[in-house]
């Protein structure tokens, strides 16, 4: 029951896709106890790195460690259930109020906070993946790679003028990450 509640939290109260509701996801297990902060990390990574949604793939794989294939399909329905509801009755309504400023002005607002979630989400994971936050020790290895995959994103987008592929993104990290450790 708990996985169910718990996951029905996340469904309710992300806005902004996946990597919104990362820090919502990482209440909710870490509150449970039912992974560590260091497993939920990885299982971060394996979820970024598999096709479909990120927090559909988070919680499939979170449900299934705490419970099996039933758990996975709880947490999955959990996740998935309000969004399905949500959108049902947002699509129904918003076609009458798309045109109207103030819903206008909203989704705006939305879009703002959005952002500045994503972005600290970023943000955490660079630091937390570069420094030790329990010893407060720079693990230059990591630094290496973070400087080397945001140099050549960088200079990708200064010589074709477009953002790298998020494949082949994935494919550099790995065999960096498989170089240097």
């Amino acid at each position: 029951m708990d996985l169910l509640l718990g996951f029905l939290k996340v469904g309710c109260f992300t806005f902004g896709g996946g990597y919104a509701a990362i820090p919502i996801i990482r209440e909710v297990v870490l509150g449970y106890n039912w992974i560590t902060d260091e497993t939920l990390t990885y299982m971060i990574a394996v979820s970024e790195s598999t096709p479909g949604p990120i927090m559909v793939n988070l919680a499939t794989y979170i449900g299934y460690s705490v419970g099996g294939v039933a758990g996975s399909v709880i947490a999955t329905l959990g996740t998935v259930l309000p969004a399905f509801l949500i959108m049902l009755l947002v699509a129904t309504v918003l076609k009458k109020f798309i045109e109207n400023i103030y819903v206008q002005k909203v989704l705006d607002g939305m879009k703002a906070s959005v952002t500045g979630v994503i972005t600290s989400v970023g943000l955490f994971f660079i630091l937390k993946n570069i420094v030790d936050l329990s010893t407060y020790e720079l693990d230059f290895k990591a630094l290496l790679i973070s400087l080397v995959i945001s140099g050549v994103l960088y200079i990708y987008r200064k010589v074709k003028g477009k953002k790298l592929s998020p494949i082949l993104l994935i494919v550099i990290s790995a065999c960096l990450g498989m170089a240097i450790y």
